[in-house]
């Protein structure tokens, strides 16, 4: 890798309540990173989706599943070198107001950004910018999940986005292209679509291309609970879904949502230089590396689901870009 080139890795949901946080209390910060710890150690930036308040409120909302996590959890993405989260998703105000700023509190408090949550719209707005190696790298969080999240001019929410609204996406196109200007390399992550969707819909492909043609790099999709395919569009990346990193969800027999991967994407000024697929395993509250029939069956279903884009993945999980 070249001395200017940055290192990002990219991974899906990260949900670090319920029994992972009980298996934190048992095992230590580090332990749901599992022999992943020194690969997540070794890259310039970490972008995750924080699946969970970070917070000691007990403001449940009315929904069939709440997650949050106790607020010295940050240490545990601190274990991991987590540079950056999104906190556009369906879970960020699981516990009410109170949990989303304790939340953002505790972030800014360990040095982490965020992004696509506030305490008013602004704030959920407001892209993270970062200079890494002489490049400056620009953050945009957006989500279709929970409308009635939405901030406000004075109400704290998430930066919601109605994909099939044309003055959504306008608006959401705009500030990627105010961002691409102030920045070296652009990345949208989004909390997106249905769960247990093996593809995306034809209107996420078509916005996810808008996307790109107005300045975005890479595109940081999740939400699905399980992996999609891959695009290489216009020579920019886009992970439709990188499914689910850690948690303590009930495993889908077809999905095998306990399976994904860990994104590293190799960039310069000048763009996408490289991306590699790393396939990792979720048992036990815990990411481990897959193997064996676990990694086959990873690499697989990805070279199958990416096919259908037009792109190559390797049997070692490297992208062929172009």
């Amino acid at each position: 890798m070249s001395n200017n080139n940055i290192s990002i890795g990219f991974a899906g949901d990260v949900m670090i309540g319920r029994g992972v946080n009980a298996a934190i209390t048992d095992k230590g910060y580090s332990y749901p990173w599992g022999n992943m710890l020194p690969i997540l150690k070794n890259t310039d930036i970490n972008i995750i989706n924080l699946e969970a308040a970070l917070t000691n409120s007990n403001k449940k909302v009315y929904k069939v599943f709440n997650f949050k996590a106790s607020p010295d959890r940050i240490k545990t993405l601190e274990e991991a070198c987590v540079t950056i989260v999104n906190l556009a998703n369906n879970h960020i105000l699981d516990f009410s107001e109170e949990g989303l700023i304790e939340t953002i509190q505790t972030l800014d408090n360990s040095g982490i950004k965020h992004t696509g949550a506030g305490r008013n719209e602004n704030e959920a707005e407001k892209p993270v910018i970062l200079t890494v190696k002489n490049s400056t790298l620009g953050m945009l969080g957006f989500t279709d999940n929970e409308p009635g999240w939405k901030a406000g001019n004075s109400a704290s929410g998430v930066n919601y986005i109605d994909i099939s609204n044309a003055d959504d996406c306008k608006k959401a196109l705009t500030a990627i292209s105010t961002l691409d200007k102030k920045t070296d390399l652009v990345i949208v992550s989004i909390h997106w679509g249905p769960n247990m969707n093996e593809e995306p819909e034809r209107h996420f492909i078509d916005f996810a291309h808008a996307m790109i043609e107005h300045g975005a790099d890479i595109i940081h999709g999740h939400s699905a609970h399980n992996f999609q395919g891959i695009e290489i569009y216009r020579h920019k990346l886009i992970l439709y879904d990188t499914g689910d990193f850690v948690d303590d969800y009930a495993v889908d027999p077809y999905f095998r949502n306990d399976h994904s991967f860990f994104f590293k994407v190799e960039a310069s000024q000048q763009g996408i230089e490289k991306v590699v697929l790393i396939p990792v395993l979720i048992s036990k509250y815990q990411v481990n590396l897959a193997s064996g029939e676990d990694y086959k069956w990873s690499i697989q279903r990805m070279q199958k689901l990416s096919s259908k884009f037009g792109t190559k993945l390797s049997d070692e999980g490297e992208v062929l870009l172009f």
